[in-house]
């Protein structure tokens, strides 16, 4: 029956890696809808720190010292490596990859097939979208996840239209809507997005 008390819920086939620290209300391995608690697989890796509120459904893979902030809800089948930071508020929808080392601050908006590289940085408030047709009887299958290259670093209240390439070592500006791909390296900002030089910090 898995791990059920007044304090958090743990559901069956949830593995906990050494030294998780589970907050209150927290709850891990809810099963997506058609499934039921046992069906998927869960991993927290080692050292994770899961703060008060947050939900993390079953079927996802999470590396070591992974953390959240308060109320975070993880979708299904996600895979999210080492030291991946998700901040109080945001949300991260099935079929996302975030690699090792990314924050995402928050109330940010992660949707699926998303794909976070190595080490990027989003900001708060910021929404990825991935729906070029909404509302539409083909909306699903026309989804389109925003990739954001290694060390990129995404400003505050940034919008990213769907299947997008934010290119490694990009800096998109706070405010922005980003409408198309953005080479690797180059510095935008504005709405529309527009290239305003070249950003020459190397991580």
């Amino acid at each position: 029956m898995g791990d059920q008390n007044l304090e958090y819920i743990i559901h069956p086939h949830v593995e906990l890696g050494e030294g998780a620290e589970i907050g209150t209300f927290v709850i891990v391995g809810e099963p997506p809808r058609g499934r039921k608690p046992g069906d998927l697989m869960t991993l927290i890796g080692m050292g994770a720190v899961i703060r008060s509120h947050t939900v993390i459904y079953a079927g996802n893979r999470v590396g070591k010292h992974f953390q959240t902030g308060h109320f975070v809800m993880i979708r299904e089948e996600n895979e999210i490596g080492d030291d991946v930071s998700i901040g109080t508020g945001t949300v991260v929808e099935h079929h996302v990859k975030i690699c090792d080392g990314v924050r995402i601050h928050s109330n940010a908006f992660i949707p699926e097939f998303c794909v976070l590289q190595e080490g990027c940085w989003i900001g708060p408030n910021v929404v990825l979208t991935n729906a070029k047709y909404p509302n539409r009887p083909d909306t699903k299958q026309n989804l389109r996840g925003v990739n954001v290259g290694r060390h990129a670093v995404i400003g505050a209240n940034v919008t990213i239209l769907p299947g997008l390439n934010i290119g490694d070592n990009a800096l998109v500006g706070a405010g922005t809507v980003v409408s198309r791909d953005v080479p690797s390296g180059a510095v935008v900002y504005g709405s529309p997005a527009k290239a305003r030089r070249t950003n020459s910090t190397e991580i």
